[in-house]
C-alpha cells in the first residue's frame, strides 16, 4: 500500500491500524541540533486526542508519545527520529457486523474491493486516528518554523449553518482554546456547542469548517505548476479525513467578485519593497508565497458513524441490512480537526522553507564544518 508519505524533503512515513497495537510515524530530514522533548510533541497530541469534552468520542486514549530515535541529548541528531503512539482502549467488536457488510460512506467497501482485505476494526487504516502520526510529526514542523519566526493557528469557523464572525490571528490564539469547539468567537461558540448538542441527542452528526492561518512567512515559497504552494498545501489538506473543499485566500468567493474588485494593488512599504494594499490572494500569487499571510479554510464533512439506523448490503450472505453503528464516535469533527489542519499547514511551510534553502538540511545553527556546539555530547575525557 502507498501513499502513507508525505513531504518531499521533510519526510514523514507513518504506520498504523485504528485497533492495532500501536500507531507511529518516522520524519526524515529534520535538522540536528532542534531542542526537542516528547513533552513538545505531547502538547498539540492532547488537543486532537479523544475523550477530552462532551463533543468527542468517549474512546480513552492517552496518545501518549514515545521517541524512539533521532535524539540525543535533547537535540535532534539530524537521523529519522521515530514516534510511536499506544493503542490503549481499543475495542473491536462492534465492528463485526461490518466485516462484509459496509458502513455507509466509509472506506471499508473500497479498501476491501481494492485489496481484497482490510483491517476492519475502527475502520483500520482509513481511521481519522491515523492523524495522530500527522499531529505528532506537525509539533516539530512549528518548532522549526517558530525558529524563523512563522507563526500559524487554526479554529472551527463553521458549524452547520452557524458561522462565526471574521476574527483577527491575535483572537484566535487567545480564544480558540478556551472553549470544547475551538472557535476563536466565543459567542458563536456557545451557539455551536448547542447546535452539536442537539445532533447528538438525535443519535445525528453535523459537518463544519476550520479556518487556518500563517504569518511570517517569507517571499518565494512555492514552485511553479504541480509545486505550488497552493497546489501542494491542497494536497495536504484534501488528505484530511471527511475533508470535501479546501480554499485560500477568497475561496469559492472569488467566483463572485470582477477581477478590479479582486486584483491586490501594490505599494511600496517602508523599505522601498513592492507590497500589496491588501490580501485577497490568499498569501499566494503565481503559486509562489508573497510573504503575507497564508489563509484558508477546509470543509469537513458530517461524521459518517452515527447510531441511526442505516441500509448496507451484506456481500457474503446476499442481503440488504439495517444496521446501527454503535461505538464511540464523534458528533463533529472539527474541534479536534484543528490540530490536524495545523499539523498539514505546518509540514507543508517546513517542507518549502528546506526545499529553498531557508532552513539548513543539516542543522539548524547553519554552521556546517562545525562540531563544537551546545547540542554536541561532550567527550568524556574532557569532564
Amino acid at each position: 500500500m502507498n501513499g502513507n508519505r508525505f513531504g518531499r524533503l521533510f519526510q514523514v512515513t507513518t504506520f498504523g491500524e485504528s485497533h492495532g497495537e500501536a500507531m507511529g510515524c518516522t520524519i526524515s530530514g529534520c535538522p540536528a541540533g532542534l531542542e526537542l522533548s516528547e513533552a513538545d510533541i505531547q502538547e498539540d497530541l492532547d488537543r486532537r486526542k479523544p475523550g477530552q469534552s462532551m463533543i468527542t468520542t468517549s474512546r480513552g486514549e492517552p496518545d501518549d508519545v514515545s521517541i524512539k530515535s533521532g535524539i540525543q541529548d535533547g537535540y535532534t541528531t539530524g537521523t529519522p527520529i521515530g514516534l510511536v503512539i499506544q493503542n490503549k482502549d481499543a475495542r473491536s467488536g462492534k465492528y463485526e457486523p461490518f466485516i462484509t457488510a459496509p458502513r455507509p460512506s466509509h472506506g471499508d467497501f473500497t479498501y476491501s474491493a481494492k485489496f481484497g482485505t482490510r483491517n476492519w476494526g475502527g475502520g483500520g487504516r482509513s481511521s481519522a486516528r491515523e492523524t495522530v502520526n500527522w499531529v505528532a510529526a506537525g509539533a516539530i514542523a512549528k518548532k522549526l518554523l517558530a525558529r524563523e519566526g512563522i507563526e500559524l493557528k487554526a479554529h472551527v469557523n463553521q458549524i452547520g449553518d452557524i458561522e462565526a464572525p471574521e476574527v483577527s490571528f491575535e483572537e484566535m490564539l487567545e480564544h480558540s482554546e478556551e472553549n470544547d469547539v475551538r472557535c476563536a468567537h466565543p459567542e458563536t461558540a456557545d451557539e455551536m456547542q448547542d447546535l452539536i448538542a442537539e445532533y447528538q441527542e438525535e443519535g445525528d452528526s453535523i459537518g463544519g469548517s476550520i479556518y487556518f492561518e500563517a504569518q511570517g512567512v517569507p517571499v518565494g515559497l512555492g514552485a511553479p505548476r504541480f509545486d505550488s504552494l497552493s497546489a501542494r498545501l491542497g494536497q495536504a489538506m484534501m488528505a484530511v479525513p471527511a475533508a470535501t473543499a479546501f480554499e485560500f485566500g477568497l475561496g469559492t468567493e472569488a467566483a463572485e467578485w470582477t477581477g478590479k474588485e479582486r486584483n491586490d494593488d501594490w505599494e511600496f512599504d517602508d523599505e522601498g519593497n513592492p507590497v500589496p494594499v491588501e490580501n485577497d490572494h490568499g498569501g499566494i500569487q503565481g503559486g509562489i508565497s508573497s510573504g503575507e499571510p497564508i489563509y484558508g479554510e477546509v470543509t469537513l464533512h458530517a461524521p459518517t458513524s452515527i447510531p441511526k439506523s442505516q441500509q448496507t448490503a451484506d456481500w457474503e450472505t446476499g442481503e440488504i441490512k439495517e444496521e446501527k453503528v454503535i461505538g464511540r464516535h464523534d458528533p463533529v469533527l472539527p474541534p479536534r480537526g484543528v490540530p490536524v489542519v495545523e499539523a498539514m499547514l505546518a509540514l507543508t511551510l517546513v517542507d518549502f522553507m528546506l526545499l529553498s534553502g531557508r532552513l539548513n538540511p543539516d542543522r539548524v545553527d547553519d554552521q556546517p564544518g562545525e562540531y563544537d556546539t551546545d547540542y554536541h555530547p561532550s567527550n568524556p575525557r574532557n569532564e
